[in-house]
């Protein structure tokens, strides 16, 4: 008690005790032992945001120049090449693959983790589904199973994994997929003081893409497979694109032929201002720049061919080196300050659904990963075979675009 007492001083969190005396010695218990595992250095990450906010200096300005990407035409002319070595790396397990599923289908109109979503029409198909038999594809091919990573949230695991279970995994052998909880980060108010969900426990969230591989590594069973295997790539992917092609034998031996520390899978824009970060080099290093701080000038900018110098989207699909995630990992990652609604209970202890933004959460992003790398090779993928979000219900990446997408590429729905 004493300890977590003077973590509260030190940070100016005394509150989250306010009900202590109303607690039976289970919920105390919770509640300190919350207390005491909650990273709390994220609050200094919200005092150096406010700062920043006050500062009068301007920042540096980051130099963004173009990166050279695989294009589809270079890919066909090595495609033999490329394919025999990642086969290789595939037969000899190397490569495991890592589904990023914390998320839930909320804008989908679900309260369940968005990997349930049912997006078949005359019958049932899962999103799960869908990205496992994509792998399982590869599987057949190679002739061994790839080990599969599950991260999941505190908010969906158990939900993740009954699902899975119950669906037998969708054919994929379980004593190859280990599942393991994202870390998660406190909540806070907009004056920096988390907020508590109950009076015993405080308001989480999870901590973003970008903290999955020590995630992965504070679980036992995971790290277990990882040095069982002695992993040498890893391919991460999200959980909403249904036609992502996973632990691609081609990418995989295009990244090691090339020998770059990271693999990313892209696609050319549709137009100039498409939402999506681009790949890019920053101060002389791999990176993605953000579709809101492109800007129009280099939006449109051209090299002597006519073709646009940032015109390669990320997908949420990378394969990074094993060896260089263990020398990366303990590099802090730039903390995001997210505006948000944040369930809580207020100083009556009644709970509160705010229809408003009425604090902030806080994310790391994978793509902020690949800066702390010393190369990164943009692999052009074909957007109608491999890219079909499922982020909204309807219009624009949408379960009906993407049903759209899976059909044409010959899938029965």
């Amino acid at each position: 008690m004493q300890e977590v007492i003077k973590k509260l001083k030190e940070n100016n969190q005394e509150h989250l005790l306010k009900y202590k005396n109303e607690l039976t010695q289970d919920e105390l218990n919770s509640l300190l032992n919350q207390i005491k595992i909650t990273d709390f250095s994220y609050l200094e990450d919200f005092k150096e945001f406010k700062r920043s906010q006050n500062c009068v200096y301007k920042k540096v300005k980051d130099e963004i120049t173009p990166i050279e990407a695989l294009t589809l035409s270079e890919i066909e002319k090595n495609k033999d090449k490329y394919k025999q070595i990642g086969l290789n790396a595939l037969k000899n397990q190397e490569v495991g693959a890592l589904l990023l599923a914390g998320g839930m289908g909320t804008r989908l109109g679900s309260s369940d983790p968005k990997g349930m979503y049912n997006i078949g029409k005359t019958k049932e198909i899962y999103i799960f589904q869908r990205l496992i038999e994509n792998l399982l594809c590869v599987v057949k091919e190679v002739g061994e199973f790839v080990p599969l990573f599950i991260m999941t949230s505190e908010h969906n695991d158990a939900s993740t994994r009954k699902f899975l279970k119950e669906k037998n995994y969708f054919g994929y052998d379980e004593n190859y997929i280990r599942f393991f909880v994202q870390d998660m980060a406190p909540c806070i108010d907009f004056n920096g003081k988390i907020l508590l969900e109950s009076k015993c426990r405080l308001a989480t969230s999870p901590n973003g893409n970008g903290g999955w591989f020590n995630s992965l590594l504070n679980n036992e069973h995971a790290k277990e497979m990882l040095n069982k295997y002695n992993l040498k790539w890893l391919n991460i992917f999200a959980v909403d694109n249904v036609l992502q092609q996973i632990a691609d034998p081609v990418f995989v031996g295009a990244t090691i032929a090339n020998n770059v520390q990271i693999g990313s899978k892209v696609i050319r824009k549709v137009d100039p201002y498409e939402k999506v970060g681009v790949m890019c080099k920053k101060n002389g290093a791999p990176s993605i720049v953000e579709y809101i701080d492109l800007g129009e000038e280099m939006a449109l900018a051209t090299d002597e061919r006519g073709e646009r110098l940032y015109n390669f989207g990320v997908i949420l699909n990378y394969l990074f080196e094993v060896e260089t995630l263990y020398r990366i990992k303990d590099q802090k990652l730039p903390v995001h300050i997210v505006t948000k609604k944040i369930e809580h209970i207020n100083e009556n202890a009644q709970v509160v659904k705010p229809q408003e933004p009425n604090g902030h959460k806080f994310e790391m992003l994978c793509v902020d990963m690949i800066e702390l790398a010393d190369s990164c090779l943009p692999f052009e993928v074909e957007r109608e075979k491999e890219f079909a979000p499922v982020k909204n219900k309807t219009g624009v990446d949408s379960v009906e675009s993407a049903q759209a997408l899976l059909e044409k590429n010959g899938y029965v729905l």
